[in-house]
């Protein structure tokens, strides 16, 4: 007998459903850990690429230690610091969870009433929007230091601070206000996932941070004494410019963590036991209050250490008369910071043995007043106080207050900026120049510049660019021993001129030709470059020019010299530049034969060459073809079928870039120079040196020196303590230590060893063309202005106060730059290479000094300060202008000049010292509206009571010292009236 079993109705949707439940949560939970893992896989293999092609780059340089312990100290801090943060982030989360209100509480009829209700909802939002804010900030902080290149020196690191977050809320813009808003409402509704996914972003973000300070940290490591203390702490400088940047980052560590931590975990609470829902909470527990207490302590620690810290910040101050602590910051601020430090620590000594003492009893109330008070402390010693003795005790007595403190600022300004071995001379201009003495500093005459950079660059786009994707980025400035003409008296001469590169702009290459082939394969290397002489010009008014053209059509690819002497003098048989200031992108060499590089035009044709240096990385498998194309983002390199097993990647090949790769605590000069010469030896690595060479001026820099006034520089230290040289065709890069007295130089060699060689070491070639730096001849200039000031009272009363004399160039006034002479100093017995710059007094326009560098033999770096005698009247460069413009026949000429389609353009006003007279020497330019190609028109001089204006200087010079042979062409003037000139100077 079979029995039946009951029917079962079952209800298909409902089945249906959970089954569909019951098969989506494992599926999507799988999907999500298998996209985790992708997505880990893909970044893992990114890093690893990465690391693989910078290590190969730095290996082809032959910098491999210097890699190692860059990636080294740099994945260390990240570690360290995203451990520390995430560890103490955690933990307080997890605190926080186990101490929270689970289950909602009654709450008494006094704690749901409206008014509570209302305060209960402020605390929370306003809680809420200061961890926004500090969260923000951090960010902000994290995300300037990754998007800032990881060649880039530090940037200094702004402080968490009551100030800091009122100007983050005052310049906030409208997408800031909506992340506020936006994470004011995700906090509030689930404030413990939302600070779990804050202790995963702000552990990145402080690994981030840290990494980015490898440096400093590196530094501090490493330190080298100055053997010099400040004179307020007696601590040696190295701890300012070392240490105190690590101490900062630390600082900046513990309160953004220590701040987000103690937020979060009261909002936690606060929110706990849904709290919200029923318009009040409980209460803060007894265990709640034991782990506030301990953050708090933390906290309070930090906060007593950074006004520790703050005390050194004294010795940067701009209260008063003088850059560092003076009478006020002295005597007020700096015993009130210790005192508030102090003090800080007492709370947080007492909110610890709160936290490891609990009793049941509430000192709230003493805390409060405790908090309170220290509150008050705070605002009057830092704030009330200090302003307080500043107008009531210093002001009255300014001087004799500050004097002491004047005089530490002056001597270590002058340390700082190295203005202590400047030597101070008088200059006692005479009015002797006879023709005897112009030909005896005939070297002198024949050296004089009247090209200047921007008619010359312009000059050279128009005649010497060739095709339009040849670029003249720059003209600079240097000199040459050439050999002497057959009839020439010596066999040697020194010739100054301006040398230009051609570089390669692909940006100018026709859209339509700027496919991926031509950009990476075919147009990779500019060719040659020009060099003309400073002093004179063709008769048509063009440059000369002793290095020209891209060859003709007997020799193609050959620069034109001017003589066989100059073709001797400068080596012109490797003009390839694969590495230069326009070379931003990566190419690629040893292609195929369809796909040789473009090497130059030839008439209506292109010449094609493959390049055979040592630059770059050889591609030779696969799979290092792989590598950089993830590294270059570049997935059309895996299959492109123009590559062979010699085919050679050159990246990173802008100057800037490749140095501070290597050395990113150096500062570089704007103003790279080539150089042509037989520089280098062969090596192991180089077997075919280039003849190109980019030499680079690069400075150790601190803003942390104590007392030294940076003025308008955002460093207030600074030392040319290293020249670098690169090959333009292989490459390579070379740093040589000048400076061995310099300390931050000694750290970087302890740090790096093997990374500098030693100066003497540098090929004779190149050394004859090192000069003395333009910027920090600028800054030292600009230094001098105010602290060759050495007598306190002089300094206070600002009695000798000078200035950067301006000049008119074109139609418009600007500061005159210093410029490079060649000539005999006072004191010399042969003709240098130096750099100039003269000094008038605030509110006068005579002239009251001059300075120069010497840059050649053993005399480089040498500076000499030349001071005209108080009581003589030496015209300064706007005086000469305003002699030269408001003369009636040369005014009258250059007005005719602008009426016939010409624009004339007044170049640089050189002043020219001449055994113990001044000449001024300033050239004209005729720029014509239809071509814009200046020609040298002019050139005027003045030399006491003359003005001639002619086309040469031979014939100015002419005009003044011999009239029998002066030019019928040239305008010989006078100079009359000079009493308003000498009134309006006075």
């Amino acid at each position: 007998m079979t029995r039946k079993l009951p029917r079962v109705s079952l209800d298909r949707d409902r089945w249906t459903a959970i089954g569909h439940h019951a098969l989506s949560v494992p599926f999507w939970k799988g999907f999500a850990r298998v996209l985790v893992l992708c997505l880990g896989m893909i970044l893992a293999g990114d890093i690893l690429c990465h690391l693989i092609a910078e290590s190969l780059w730095f290996s082809a340089l032959g910098y491999e230690q210097v890699f190692a312990s860059q990636i080294t100290i740099r994945v260390g801090l990240w570690i360290f610091s995203l451990g520390a943060t995430a560890s103490l982030l955690v933990f307080n989360l997890r605190q926080a969870r186990q101490r929270q209100y689970r289950e909602p509480v009654m709450l008494s009829a006094e704690r749901t009433t409206l008014p509570a209700l209302v305060r209960y909802l402020v605390v929370v939002i306003g809680l809420s929007v200061l961890m926004a804010c500090v969260l923000m900030q951090t960010g902000q902080t994290a995300f300037q230091f990754w998007q800032s290149s990881a060649a880039a020196p530090p940037q200094v690191l702004l402080q968490l601070s009551v100030s800091s977050l009122v100007a983050l809320l005052r310049t906030a813009v409208l997408w800031q206000w909506v992340c506020i808003g936006g994470f004011t409402g995700l906090l509030i509704a689930n404030p413990s996932l939302l600070f779990a996914a804050i202790s995963v972003g702000l552990s990145l973000g402080m690994g981030l941070i840290f990494s980015s300070h490898w440096t400093q940290v590196l530094a501090a490591f490493q330190a080298t004494s100055f053997n010099q203390v400040d004179p307020i702490f007696g601590r040696d400088i190295a701890f300012y410019i070392f240490a105190l940047p690590v101490f900062e980052l630390l600082r900046f560590w513990a309160t953004a963590t220590l701040l987000t931590s103690l937020l979060g975990v009261l909002l936690i609470y606060l929110l706990s036991g849904n709290s919200l829902s029923q318009g009040g909470m409980p209460g803060i527990s007894p265990p709640q209050q034991r782990h506030l207490y301990g953050l708090s302590a933390g906290l309070m620690f930090t906060l007593a250490a950074g006004l520790w810290l703050d005390r050194f910040q004294l010795l940067y101050s701009t209260q008063g008369v003088l850059f560092g602590a003076g009478f006020t910051d002295s005597h007020v601020d700096l015993p009130a910071r210790t005192l508030l430090s102090w003090g800080g620590v007492a709370i947080a000594l007492f909110l610890t043995w709160r936290t490891c003492f609990w009793t049941k009893s509430r000192p709230r109330y003493s805390l409060l007043i405790m908090l309170g008070c220290y509150m008050g402390s705070v605002l009057l010693g830092a704030v009330i106080l200090p302003q307080i003795v500043q107008s009531v005790i210093v002001q009255p007595n300014e001087l004799r207050r500050e004097q002491p403190y004047i005089e530490r600022s002056i001597a270590l300004t002058r340390e700082a900026f190295d203005l202590g071995s400047v030597e101070t001379k008088t200059f006692n201009p005479t009015a002797k120049l006879t023709p005897e003495r112009l030909k005896a500093n005939d070297i002198t005459i024949r050296n004089i510049r009247l090209w200047d950079t921007r008619p010359l660059l312009e000059a050279n786009r128009q005649l010497q660019r060739i095709r339009l994707y040849y670029e003249f980025p720059d003209a600079d400035i240097d000199r040459y021993t050439l050999k002497a003409e057959s009839n020439s008296t010596t066999a040697t001469e020194k010739r100054q001129v301006l040398v230009s590169a051609r570089e390669l702009d692909y940006s100018a290459v026709p859209q339509k030709a700027q496919t991926w082939v031509n950009r990476h394969l075919i147009y990779t290397h500019g060719y040659g470059f020009t060099m003309s002489p400073v002093n004179i010009a063709e008769s048509s008014g063009l440059p000369t020019y002793f290095v020209k053209d891209i060859g003709t059509e007997a020799d193609a690819g050959t620069l034109q010299t001017a003589t066989n002497e100059i073709r001797a003098s400068i080596p012109t048989d490797r003009p390839r530049i694969y590495y230069g200031e326009l070379t931003r992108n990566y190419v690629m060499t040893g292609t195929r034969e369809k796909n040789k590089e473009l090497d130059y035009p030839s008439g209506n044709d292109n010449v094609y060459n493959t390049y055979d240096g040592s630059g770059g990385i050889v591609m030779s498998s696969y799979w290092r073809r792989g590598i950089f194309a993830a590294y270059l983002r570049d997935w059309r390199m895996l299959f492109s079928r123009n590559f062979t097993t010699e085919t050679r990647v050159l990246f990173r090949r802008q100057l800037e870039s490749r140095v501070q790769t290597i050395a990113p605590f150096l500062q570089l000069d704007r103003e790279p120079y080539l150089v042509a010469a037989n520089g280098m030896p062969p090596s192991d690595t180089v077997q075919q040196p280039g003849t190109l060479y980019w030499m680079i001026d690069a400075y150790t820099t601190s803003h942390l020196f104590p007392y030294s006034d940076p003025g308008e520089e955002s460093f207030n230290y600074i030392r040319n303590s290293v020249k670098v040289v690169v090959d333009a065709y292989n490459g390579n890069v070379t740093l040589y230590s000048i400076d061995e007295t310099d300390p931050i130089l000694r750290t970087w060699q302890q740090v790096f060893p093997g990374l500098f060689q030693p100066f003497s070491t540098m090929p004779p070639a190149l050394r004859s063309h090192i000069r003395y730096p333009v910027d920090l001849f600028r800054a030292q200039s600009h230094s001098l202005l105010t602290y060759h000031m050495t007598d306190p009272q002089v300094f206070y009363n600002r009695e000798d106060q000078w200035r950067i004399p301006n000049e008119i160039y074109g139609e418009k006034s600007q500061q005159v730059q210093p410029y490079y002479l060649t000539m005999k100093l006072p004191e010399a017995e042969s003709e240098e290479f130096i750099l100039l710059s003269p000094f008038t007094p605030v509110g006068r326009n005579n002239l009251i000094a001059w300075m120069a560098a010497r840059s050649d033999g053993d005399s480089y770096g040498r500076r000499l300060l030349y001071q005209f005698p108080k009581r003589e009247l030496v015209f300064g460069p706007e005086q000469i202008e305003a002699l030269i413009n408001q003369d009636p026949i040369i005014s009258q000429q250059i007005s005719l000049w602008d009426t016939q389609g010409s624009g004339v353009i007044q170049g640089n006003l050189l002043i020219v010292p001449i055994d113990n007279s001044l000449l001024y020497v300033e050239p004209l330019y005729l720029e014509a509206e239809e071509t814009s190609v200046p020609i040298l028109a002019r050139v005027i001089v003045v030399y006491e009571n003359q003005i001639v204006m002619a086309k040469t200087l031979d014939q100015a010079l002419n005009g003044i010292f011999s009239p029998s042979d002066q030019s019928a062409d040239a305008i010989v003037r006078p100079v009359e009236d000079l009493l308003p000139l000498r009134n309006d100077s006075e």
